[in-house]
């Protein structure tokens, strides 16, 4: 907060989250206190005009007192500001300062407000939920369930939870199922939370995730609703989205070789988590996962929470905030999440072998929208090595005749890029060579080669994620081979 006695300084430093600067006393202004106290905390400069100006005011005995009136009928529960009369170039101004309210939010006539840089926005009556919940320290998935018993709780899956977590050492769980989940506030008085049923249930059918790939953005080539639990959801998601992707082969003369996928898995995981454990549960919109050539969008219900901004969150110091307490606590405590607000530095981390990729979020309507996308380039470099160009189509004809021996021509000029002429001329050159052979009429037959292909490089070619920086540190390479597998 401004002192009052910076007055000047702050005239000149303009609106902002904290400051609204008013010719005059208006609805507006109780609406501006309003959101300045759900957020945190402001002042309002009656007097001064937008561009700051100070046309100063004509102030009677009782005007103060009446607009202190005013705010304090209007608003609920009443806020009661501080009002302070200052002079300025022989100018009165007042300011008007009300700290951030300890119970949530405050009400201007039925209207809910809260502050977003130098604005007041409006809230949702989600929003409104939210915030309540937010300044009592509370969250939804706390609540008991009121549509489940400890009957419908899967006991297989929570077994299998208490031994993850005791394996992976951060809290020691002991004594019968219940007992565990006890101490960590998933049963109260016999009753699960909502967060034990999002965990643990033995059907969860209100909760989806959309998961698709698409070739254009109307186009959809194959999808798929998940609804499951969430430790089980976050597999089946990745399952598919794995399924979808590009992969590359590294041979390095070894007998095991090195799988290159063109994103980041880890990355990969590290959103699809972020999705199914920080969505809003209280909408009814599903988490909507989207797979397309160069690009792959997340979209969860639920803008940010608390004080979290997009500016914060390209920091590596933010503090986390977490809308589902309970939930982020046990994946938390089996090790699917290292720490709190840490989720964006790995992914950022994750993706700095990816050159072209870029790693976006924004938030989109009553949700956030994640989007992990790479750019075409021919070359590839990796730090610490020198750039390499894309692999020759001979070798990759190969491979993929390795991969699928009954592969056709016309798969082929798809795979390659190349016209099905084109493709004709590599395999009378392999045959001529003695490379390869065709096995069978065109029908029913198979490639059949000779010896094994050592493929140099990148496999993917132009246009994919990985082929943009294949590793040159055999040990980093099978890094990724771990990832993949």
């Amino acid at each position: 907060m401004i002192l009052l006695s910076d007055i000047d300084a702050l005239v000149r430093a303009g609106e902002s989250n904290t400051i609204e600067f008013k010719a005059s006393f208006n609805r507006e202004t109780i609406e501006s206190l309003c959101a300045f106290a759900n957020t945190n905390g402001g002042q309002v400069l009656i007097g001064v005009s937008d561009s700051g100006q100070i046309p100063g005011l004509d102030l009677s005995d009782e005007t103060v007192q009446g607009w202190l009136n005013q705010i304090k009928q209007s608003t609920t529960p009443s806020l009661l500001p501080d009002i302070v009369v200052k002079e300025i170039a022989a100018k009165k101004i007042v300011v008007i300062t009300v700290q951030e309210f300890p119970i949530k939010p405050v009400a201007f006539r039925g209207k809910y407000f809260k502050r977003v840089e130098n604005s007041n926005h409006q809230l949702s009556p989600l929003e409104i939920s939210n915030l309540h919940l937010q300044s009592l320290k509370l969250s939804w998935d706390s609540y008991p369930a009121h549509d489940a018993t400890l009957d419908d709780l899967d006991v297989i899956k929570i077994e299998r939870f208490i031994s993850r977590v005791n394996t992976a050492g951060r809290f020691m769980l002991g004594g019968s199922w219940q007992k565990s989940l006890e101490k960590l506030d998933l049963i109260r008085k016999n009753k699960p939370a909502n967060a034990a049923k999002l965990l643990f249930a033995k059907e969860l059918k209100q909760y989806s995730i959309h998961v698709g790939r698409f070739k254009t953005p109307s186009m959809i080539i194959d999808d798929k609703m998940i609804k499951n639990t969430l430790y089980e959801a976050v597999e089946e998601t990745m399952r598919f989205i794995i399924s979808h992707l590009k992969v590359a082969f590294e041979f390095t003369g070894e007998i095991q070789r090195t799988e290159i996928f063109e994103y980041s898995l880890p990355a990969l995981r590290e959103l699809v988590l972020n999705a199914i454990v920080h969505r809003d549960y209280t909408s009814p919109v599903d988490v909507q996962i989207k797979i397309f050539d160069q690009e792959i969008t997340i979209f969860n219900p639920g803008k940010l929470y608390g004080d979290v901004t997009i500016e914060k969150l390209k920091t590596d110091t933010y503090q986390s905030r977490t809308r589902n307490k309970l939930v982020a606590e046990a994946f938390y405590l089996t090790k699917d999440i290292e720490k709190y607000g840490s989720g964006y530095i790995r992914v950022r981390e994750e993706i700095k072998s990816y050159p072209t990729m870029r790693f976006d979020y924004e938030e989109s309507g009553d949700g956030f929208l994640v989007t992990l996308r790479y750019s075409q380039q021919k070359t590839v470099t990796t730090p610490k090595t020198t750039p390499k160009t894309t692999p020759k189509t001979r070798d990759r004809l190969l491979e993929l005749i390795t991969e699928n021996n009954q592969i056709t021509r016309e798969e082929l000029s798809e795979q390659l890029g190349i016209g099905i002429n084109g493709v004709k001329q590599q395999i009378l050159k392999l045959k001529k060579d003695g490379i390869l052979e065709r096995v069978g009429d065109n029908r029913t037959g198979f490639w059949k080669t000779r010896g094994k292909p050592i493929i140099q490089g990148d496999t993917l070619g132009e246009g994919s994620g990985k082929g943009q920086a294949v590793r040159g540190k055999r040990k980093a390479g099978e890094k990724r081979g771990k990832e993949g597998k």
